[in-house]
């Protein structure tokens, strides 16, 4: 007995002896993988710089002067980093309470969420912290479901990275840094882009029922989608509510309260197409590619603007910008509407070009399709000529631009070549605000829509001025021979003869209405009314030369032939050019560089570049405001008075096309049309005290144009933008657009008073108040 019993004993212990070594060999098994794990030997893990610096790839951001994100710059990751500081509360109770009730305990891993999905195989719960989320996003990806063991070894790594996590980060640091890196679908690469996309504000501005809903997200963005499975994402937001209530962040009442709230979502893709300034952020990328050329990092390599992490601080105000964005839309929805009631093929066979023959019509084509991003693709394919013409023809399923769409795009089918067609049948526009005292930059327009029309007309774009010159001719001639606006020469048809400033026959240019009234004209009343016989003695007298030092002096970069043509506007500018020039006027003689950006700190908040401001003195402050005197008769009795006249001859016509008239604008104003041969461009120049801006309308070609001189002029189809984005101003007081009257110097050697001026012939200033005169 005593021996069995004795045999028992002993094999007893030795049970316990092997359940101990065996014991003791799984828990060095765990330490040996863990330190193999931490070592390198199952895939390379983070060292300790990267832990301290995790590669994330940050879009460029773009902010405007009053602190709203205009755009960003980026690849694949439209993310932009927010501080733990700039999280709302409800958020971060939101997360914690759905992903890691316990996080505040642990030390990157949680030992009773482990035991528990072990013990109830994930049925009650997983085990992964927020540190082992956050370091499998920054350093392993996706998980391997394939392999058992490889998906095990990850789950290793992933504990041993989230410790390491815990000693370099704080909680919050972390925390921030999940919410950060998170894809949250559709461009929403981290919270920030998130809250702008699926709700249109910053992250601090989220409700708790938003909150919710983006940390439901958390689970599976793809799966939780808010825009294809609205339920199941209403559903998971009241179980992230109902969390928040069983850990105490929101009471019962509040949790139900929420819960019954529907799910509204405030859809804004962001993508480099579409939001605000898209023409002034594409202009910005061009910019940024040669700043970073002649800027490098202090190790020589180059910044990378769509993964750097780059704030570029812009002068752009994101209110003015709306202002012009939905001016320039309103009106031209109404132009074009005529424009393509006057070309229908019935009344144009050649709709929508006008006056050209069908070879030239051919000729502008063929043009348009070689140089399409389709034929340069199927080039860059390998595809022969004749196979490139052959699909031109072909029908085939399309989104195009439409301005009776509420997205203004409609689906369609038609061939390549007649979608050009279609294309072409658009007006453009371009239009640039700018503060004349600093340079900056405060709205840019560079078409009717980025998506569908990527040409810039503000910066790339350069058509004849028109009238909008012929200040340039005025101002040369009141600088140098210190005419006043009061005055006189005689509206007589004038030549210039062959040989003289260049000429090589004889030049005599016609008024717009081919009439002489023979009488003498203040220099005042002739440029408001845009009199061509008086702009051609100015620039006789001055010579061709001057204006075009002048016109160089106030910024104009295209080169200008010395002829005496370019008085009447015949020379090509930019929208650009033109408002930098115009501002001269305002700023009391004092040309300063239209500025675009201000500053540009990398992602640190460190000041990369820093603008400094570029001018130069040009006219004297009372040339200056003897300019701005005639450019308020212009808009006091002139070519550009419907801005202040509720009534006249065609107010059915102005009520048809020109969205918001009657404008009844009574403030000083300062401006010039302009209008160029057979209508092919109309311009607007409007000037208050604190702003400058200029408008530009016209068709791709210059054969598309308005048959009517009525519907085609500068006054028709430019200054409407103007007025109607003006009002914008006007109605929010906060942005600071003037209305006081422009300054005039203290001592003012030009007489502008003509009441006090006596000469022969002289014109009554109060002429009648024909708004239909072309101004070439």
């Amino acid at each position: 007995m005593a021996k069995t019993s004795q045999k028992k004993q002993q094999g007893y212990f030795k049970y316990i002896k092997w359940f101990w070594i065996l014991f003791g060999a799984g828990v060095l098994s765990v330490i040996l993988i863990f330190l193999l794990a931490s070592w390198g030997a199952f895939g390379e893990m983070p060292t300790f710089e990267r832990l301290e610096n995790p590669e994330t790839n940050l879009a460029t951001e773009f902010l405007s002067s009053d602190g709203e994100t205009l755009g960003k710059l980026y690849l694949d990751d439209n993310r932009t980093w927010v501080d733990y500081e700039s999280l709302p509360q409800n958020l971060v109770d939101a997360l914690v309470a759905t992903e890691d009730a316990r996080y505040y305990d642990h030390s990157g891993i949680d030992a009773r969420g482990f035991l528990r999905a072990l013990v109830y195989l994930g049925s009650k719960g997983g085990a992964s912290t927020i540190s082992q989320q956050l370091a499998r996003q920054l350093f392993i990806g996706v998980r391997d479901k394939e392999s058992t063991t490889n998906a095990i070894l990850q789950k290793v790594k992933e504990w041993v990275i989230a410790t390491r996590l815990e000693r370099n980060y704080t909680k919050e640091e972390i925390m921030a840094m999940y919410l950060n890196i998170y894809d949250f679908n559709y461009n929403a690469d981290g919270i920030r882009s998130a809250a702008r996309i699926y709700f249109g504000k910053e992250p601090s501005e989220l409700k708790t029922e938003e909150s919710a809903v983006l940390v439901g997200m958390l689970k599976n963005s793809s799966y939780y989608n808010p825009m294809r499975r609205e339920e199941l994402v209403l559903n998971r937001r009241n179980t992230v509510l109902g969390q928040m209530a069983k850990y105490g962040y929101i009471t019962e009442a509040e949790k139900d309260s929420l819960q019954a709230l529907e799910m509204k979502i405030n859809f804004n893709p962001e993508s480099h197409r579409e939001g605000l300034a898209t023409y002034f952020r594409m202009y910005m990328q061009k910019f940024l590619n040669v700043w970073v050329d002649q800027n490098p990092k202090p190790d020589g390599e180059k910044w990378n603007i769509y993964l750097d992490g780059l704030k570029v601080y812009t002068t752009v105000d994101s209110r003015m910008q709306r202002n012009a964005e939905e001016a320039v839309q309103e009106h031209m929805k109404n132009l074009q509407a005529e424009f393509f009631h006057q070309n229908t093929p019935d009344r144009n066979p050649t709709a929508p070009f006008l006056d050209l023959e069908t070879f030239e019509i051919d000729n502008i084509m063929e043009r348009a399709m070689k140089t399409s991003p389709r034929w340069r693709a199927m080039s860059r394919e390998g595809k022969s000529e004749k196979e490139i013409r052959a699909s031109f023809k072909q029908k085939t399923e399309m989104t195009v631009f439409d301005w009776n769409s509420d997205s203004f795009e409609k689906d369609t089918i038609m061939t390549p070549m007649d979608s050009i067609r279609y294309y072409k049948t658009f007006l453009r526009t371009a239009m640039m605000s700018m503060e004349p005292q600093t340079g900056h930059v405060k709205a840019w327009v560079g078409g009717i829509d980025y998506k569908h029309f990527q040409y810039d007309n503000v910066y790339q774009g350069a058509r004849q001025a028109g009238s909008t010159f012929k200040p340039f001719v005025y101002a040369a001639a009141i600088d140098q021979l210190r005419y006043s606006p009061c005055y006189t020469l005689p509206d007589n048809q004038y030549c210039i003869e062959p040989g003289k400033h260049g000429n090589l026959e004889a030049w005599c240019p016609k008024n717009s209405d081919g009439k002489y009234s023979g009488e003498n004209m203040t220099l005042k009343s002739a440029l408001a009314n845009s009199v061509n016989t008086i702009t051609a003695q100015l620039i006789d007298r001055v010579g061709p030369g001057s204006v075009v030092n002048i016109a160089k002096n106030m910024g104009i970069q295209k080169e200008i032939p010395e002829v005496p043509s370019i008085a009447l506007g015949t020379v090509d500018l930019s929208v650009y050019d033109m408002v930098g020039a115009y501002g001269t006027f305002a700023n009391q003689g004092v040309y300063v560089k239209p500025v675009m950006v201000t500053r540009i700190e990398d992602k640190n908040g460190t000041v990369l570049y820093e603008y400094t401001p570029e001018t130069k003195d040009v006219l004297s402050k009372d040339v200056a405001y003897a300019m701005i005197n005639l450019m308020e008769g212009v808009t006091q009795y002139g070519s550009g008075g419907r801005l202040r006249h509720t009534y006249g001859k065609n107010q059915a016509m102005y009520k048809e096309i020109m969205t918001g008239y009657p404008y009844e604008l009574t403030n000083p104003i300062a401006g010039k049309t302009g209008t160029t041969q057979n209508q092919s461009d109309g311009w607007f120049m409007g000037m208050v005290p604190n702003l400058v801006t200029g408008v530009w309308v016209g068709g791709e070609e210059r054969s598309i144009h308005f048959s009517r001189l009525l519907y085609g002029q500068g006054a028709s189809m430019a200054l409407p933008i103007w007025a109607l984005y003006m009002k914008k101003n006007y109605a929010n007081e906060e942005i600071g657009v003037s209305k006081d009257a422009f300054e005039a110097p203290e001592e003012m050697s030009i007489n502008i008073d003509c009441t006090k001026e006596s000469q022969d012939n002289q014109d009554d200033l109060d002429t009648d108040d024909d708004l239909d005169d072309l101004d070439f």
